[in-house]
């Protein structure tokens, strides 16, 4: 399997799912900016929405979306428990907190990647971002991850969008639970390697 990657992106939460689960994904980088990957081809033929992740299969199909991709992998190697089990109650919370993550906390960040947004939009969308770390604050504060004691995707994908914070000008001193989550998710293996690979600071 193939997956096309920006450095620090979103794309970096399903690279490090991999990992987490023992798989080996090629790797080629997408410069979003011109639309070409490393090799030369026209991103756009991969993925026609033009942002990443997306992952090539052996057999030639692809599947976008950050979240679909995290489920996938985690679904190839159950026995890496990255995923509760298909059709259980626990299953749906995993996609709730995914969906959170997506549509509250993600969507949020990525409009102040850009330079020209005005400043009322910024400060509209920080307000916003606190309150979502003031709930994730209050649900990490008597529980490692966000299902509890169990690693999943989810956790995977928080840790990757609160990595931008310091970017965007998010200060997140005053949320401790997080701070103490991005530390321990930071710490781990996989994740370690995924960034280094990526070619960031760890």
């Amino acid at each position: 399997m193939k997956l096309y990657y920006t450095p620090g992106a979103c794309s970096l939460a399903p690279h490090i799912v991999a990992l987490e689960a023992g798989l080996t994904l090629e790797l080629e980088a997408v410069d979003l900016d011109t639309g070409k990957t490393s090799a030369g081809a026209d991103f756009k033929s991969v993925n026609p929405k033009g942002y990443v992740p997306a992952l090539v299969l052996d057999d030639g199909r692809v599947l976008t979306e950050g979240p679909a991709i995290m489920q996938y992998i985690a679904d190839l190697v159950p026995g890496a428990a990255l995923a509760p089990a298909a059709g259980t109650f626990e299953r749906y919370q995993l996609q709730e907190w995914l969906a959170f993550i997506n549509s509250e906390v993600h969507k949020a960040f990525s409009p102040l990647f850009n330079p020209t947004a005005p400043e009322a939009l910024r400060a509209f969308l920080l307000g916003a971002l606190q309150r979502r770390y003031t709930y994730l604050d209050e649900r990490l504060q008597s529980r490692a991850f966000l299902m509890g004691h169990a690693f999943t995707v989810a956790d995977v994908y928080l840790f990757v969008v609160t990595t931008w914070a310091g970017y965007v000008q998010l200060d997140l001193d005053g949320y401790r639970n997080v701070q103490a989550f991005q530390a321990r998710v930071g710490a781990r293996p996989a994740v370690r390697a995924a960034m280094a690979a990526e070619g960031l600071a760890g």
